[in-house]
């Protein structure tokens, strides 16, 4: 049908082409169709505009769910959402250890006690010697520590030592009350000692913050690994702590904590990118919070949105996220995932709690019992230096992931 003026054109056009009124009477009501037809589609394509925000946004016929919902740098410590409560990452470039398995290297300059100034690539932190966190208390959640480099000497007030690192991870529910130190012993003399570790806070619910301390090792050796390649045979590896990916899930975690029921779906994963390489998250529950932590690489791209290095990304839960890193370097991310707990918490320095009159209780009863008492001569403990990695629980039972050296008391 020639249209002279686009769909306006008018009927009496139509009827120099058709002598027939049944004709014309079809024509009429196709024109009209098409004249509807196109304002439709100028309001579907018509940007609508916000008075409240001053922005608009391009209307579609068939909408999108985002994957990235939103994006920050990082803080310190990192920013979590329940059932977590924070992430702090180290990431220290220590020096050769010296006799006494601290830094072979001036602390001229440095607040002895409470350095956090990274003074040449590295903290002394509360430590005096050797780096680290003398003896302090814990009551009301649980702590992670994945240690990807260096080593960490454990030992807490309910008997419990050990030495993990390099690899490693501790989970540790705090409970009621525990009292432990967390030093970074500087085992070699003879190279640099680099520490990097994770620690996450993870909250526990009301009905489980009074429980017994304990914790799991979950050994380098035995922590489920998905190697995952695209199709031009790059390599990404999700190094899993906690949940399931593919067909690979995680060791049991303690059998208190929140991630120990199904219908948390606690997920605490590592992933490291070879440059170019592109994989996919696939899709979890809706009502979980999932985050994803951008912390080494040059850069990478979530669900199509570029995510700047040492930011978090927020994720719809429930929708895949394709992660491409477009960087000339390895891209490294942790993710944490869960459901929330969804009560109130109540926080003051080492304690969580629900009520402030539950904190006060929780320093009342550390005052009083010091939750068990500390067993060791020193508030910072350390292993031997030829200690290797093991663990020796409250009921004196030890694991060990290498053979003891000689001389080894444990």
């Amino acid at each position: 049908l020639p249209l002279t003026s686009g769909y306006k054109a008018s009927c009496w056009e139509v009827h120099l082409h058709f002598n027939n009124l049944a004709r014309l009477l079809q024509c009429v009501l196709v024109l009209s169709i098409l004249h509807w037809a196109v304002i439709l589609a100028d309001i579907i394509s018509s940007p609508t505009c916000s008075a409240d925000t001053n922005t608009c946004e391009l209307m579609s016929s068939s909408s999108s769910t985002p994957v990235v919902l939103q994006t920050a740098p990082f803080g310190f410590p990192w920013k979590t959402f329940d059932p977590f409560l924070f992430c702090v990452y180290h990431d220290d470039k220590y020096p050769e250890g010296n006799e006494d398995m601290g830094p072979a290297a001036s602390l001229k300059g440095r607040d002895i006690g409470q350095d956090f100034a990274r003074k040449d690539g590295w903290n002394m932190y509360h430590g005096e010697v050797v780096p680290g966190f003398p003896q302090h208390p814990h009551r009301g959640f649980e702590t992670v520590t994945i240690v990807r480099k260096g080593f960490v000497d454990h030992s807490d007030s309910v008997g419990a030592t050990a030495r993990f690192g390099n690899g490693d991870t501790q989970w540790l529910t705090a409970g009621k009350g525990i009292v432990h130190c967390e030093m970074f012993p500087l085992v070699h003399r003879d190279k640099k000692n680099p520490l990097e570790l994770f620690q996450i806070w993870l909250n526990l619910p009301s009905k489980n913050k009074m429980v017994d301390p304990y914790f799991s090792m979950l050994w380098k050796e035995t922590l489920p690994v998905l190697h995952h390649k695209d199709e031009a045979g790059r390599e990404t590896r999700v190094e899993v702590i906690a949940g399931d990916i593919a067909d690979k899930r995680a060791l049991p975690p303690p059998p208190d904590s929140w991630a120990s029921r199904p219908e948390a779906s606690v997920a605490i994963w590592t992933l490291r990118l070879d440059p170019g390489a592109h994989f996919t998250l696939p899709a979890g529950p809706k009502d979980v919070h999932r985050t994803l932590y951008f912390f080494a690489g040059s850069g990478v791209t979530v669900g199509g949105q570029s995510v700047p290095l040492n930011s978090l990304a927020r994720l719809q839960p429930d929708v895949d996220a394709r992660i491409v890193n477009g960087g000339d370097q390895v891209a490294e991310l942790l993710m944490l995932q869960g459901r929330p707990i969804g009560e109130p918490v109540a926080q003051r320095g080492p304690f969580v709690m629900n009520t402030q009159q539950e904190l006060q209780q929780a320093f009342m009863d550390y005052q009083r019992t010091r939750f068990g008492g500390w067993p060791f001569e020193s508030d910072a403990p350390t292993h031997k230096r030829e200690e290797t990695r093991f663990a020796r629980h409250p009921d004196g039972r030890i694991e060990r992931a290498e053979p003891a050296p000689p001389g080894s008391i444990y």
